[in-house]
């Protein structure tokens, strides 16, 4: 039962055998290539695992340092910089755009981080305090960088986690399902047809041992009959009954030509 179920439901037909073999080379290749295509993605799966764990061990020290340096800055220049810091900021100066990367046909999303323009922060805390908060800014700065490659990392991990577990799921149903069942229906129609061929070689054994005994029946009945007209010519010839023409022509061995001439 298991064997049939895990095969097609097809007719036996040399035409239909072809299709199959067709269809298995067809499983056979996409399964070559989805594991080919699953391989290349764990690899890059662990490298960015890898850059992630280091990015987030870096994280914290940057972190830290920032707000250190927050924290003199506010000490050197005066708890109202943040406000002296608003009031110069018209435009961002540290953006970010997103792109698409292609590994083995699935698109990663990456964000990148680039500087456009200039913004009055150089001159908050001219007064006092102004190298501190040029300090504190590029360790900001530093950090808003290792969190935007943070990002993308975590973003490109899990897309192609899912990417994985999809390719999986599809290299496994090739492998277990899809190509066993091609293979089973492949036998099935191999078996029957080879039974259909004994089948058509016992018929025609069977036509042709029918075909023989109707030959020599029609062999006998003519050689009957021919005895039968050879023994009334010897009849009529010797003056004896038709049976004993039959009885001589036996003894003779059917050698009647010599009997009759």
């Amino acid at each position: 039962m298991s064997g049939q179920s895990q095969r097609l439901t097809v007719v036996p037909t040399v035409t239909m055998l072809g299709v199959m073999k067709a269809r298995l080379v067809g499983a056979t290749r996409g399964h070559a290539l989805l594991k080919k295509k699953s391989d290349a993605l764990t690899v890059q799966f662990r490298q960015i695992l890898k850059k992630i764990v280091t990015t987030k061990e870096s994280m914290g020290d940057v972190m830290k340092a920032s707000s250190f340096a927050l924290t003199e800055a506010k000490y050197v220049a005066g708890e109202n910089i943040k406000h002296i810091v608003l009031e110069n900021v018209q435009t961002a100066s540290l953006k970010v755009r997103s792109r698409q990367e292609n590994i083995a046909g699935v698109k990663l999303p990456k964000f990148e981080y680039f500087t456009e323009g200039d913004t009055k922060n150089a001159l908050t805390g001219l007064a006092r305090g102004g190298q501190q908060v040029q300090l504190c800014r590029a360790a900001y700065i530093k950090a808003i960088e290792l969190l935007v490659e943070l990002a993308s990392l975590q973003t490109s991990f899990l897309t192609l986690d899912e990417a994985i577990k999809t390719t999986n799921r599809r290299v496994n149903a090739l492998e277990n399902v899809v190509k066993p069942r091609l293979e089973n229906t492949i036998t099935y129609i191999k078996g029957e047809l080879d039974e259909l061929e004994r089948e058509d070689f016992f018929r025609l054994k069977k036509i042709q041992g029918y075909k023989k005994r109707e030959m020599d029946r029609q062999l006998a009945s003519a050689k009957k009959f021919a005895d039968g007209q050879v023994a009334e010519k010897i009849s009529l010839q010797k003056g004896i009954s038709i049976s004993s023409a039959q009885n001589l022509l036996s003894a003779e061995g059917g050698k009647d030509e010599d009997i009759i001439f």
